[in-house]
């Protein structure tokens, strides 16, 4: 098995591509290792690692985060977990995991019911022009909410502590939404 690696804009990230599918439904995001345990074997070991910090999984790919320890004294011990886990044939998740992953981030949601089309807008334009290119940096971006002209977004993965994650946000995704939605006024991140 090979697994290939790639930079991400944030230096304390590194995506790793299994060249299998990692999860076939939406991401999954580790930031303390009791939570990752829980929901995910792959996660668990991988939090087992000294100095990682983050673990994000996506369609095919993994995402660490990593907090001291050079990369070339993690990355050897990262890989042999990952391959361990797919070469082992067991599940990324552990049963229902995922399914709680998803609820959480859809129950965090907040808008006013009049503005429903403007967050379907919000969402279609999240879905098809802006997560596709933040998966490619090994992270992801949801939406959490719109009140008062300001749309509400949260950053996984390699975009959690990017330190280009605010210009994504303001002269990316800020002026993205702008353009297409005149009801938009601000983009913030919250955790």
């Amino acid at each position: 098995m090979f697994i290939q690696t790639e930079a991400t804009p944030n230096p304390a990230t590194l995506k790793f591509l299994p060249g299998k599918e990692v999860l076939p439904v939406g991401t999954a995001d580790f930031r303390d290792a009791d939570t990752a345990r829980a929901a995910s074997p792959l996660a668990g070991r991988l939090f087992d690692i000294p100095g990682v910090t983050g673990v994000f999984f996506g369609y095919d790919f993994v995402t660490v985060t990593k907090d001291g320890p050079d990369w070339q004294h993690l990355k050897p011990a990262i890989l042999g977990a990952i391959m361990e886990q797919f070469m082992s044939g067991a599940p990324v998740m552990a049963s229902g995991g995922q399914a709680a992953t998803d609820r959480a981030d859809q129950a965090g949601e907040f808008y006013d019911k009049a503005d429903s089309e403007i967050v379907i807008t919000i969402k279609e334009l999240l879905d098809t022009r802006v997560r596709p290119a933040v998966a490619q940096d090994g992270g992801d971006i949801t939406f959490r909410g719109y009140e008062n002209g300001t749309v509400f977004l949260h950053m996984k993965g390699a975009c959690a502590g990017c330190p280009s994650s605010t210009a994504t946000l303001k002269h990316g995704i800020q002026n993205l939404l702008r353009h297409f939605i005149p009801e938009v006024e601000h983009v913030e991140q919250i955790g």
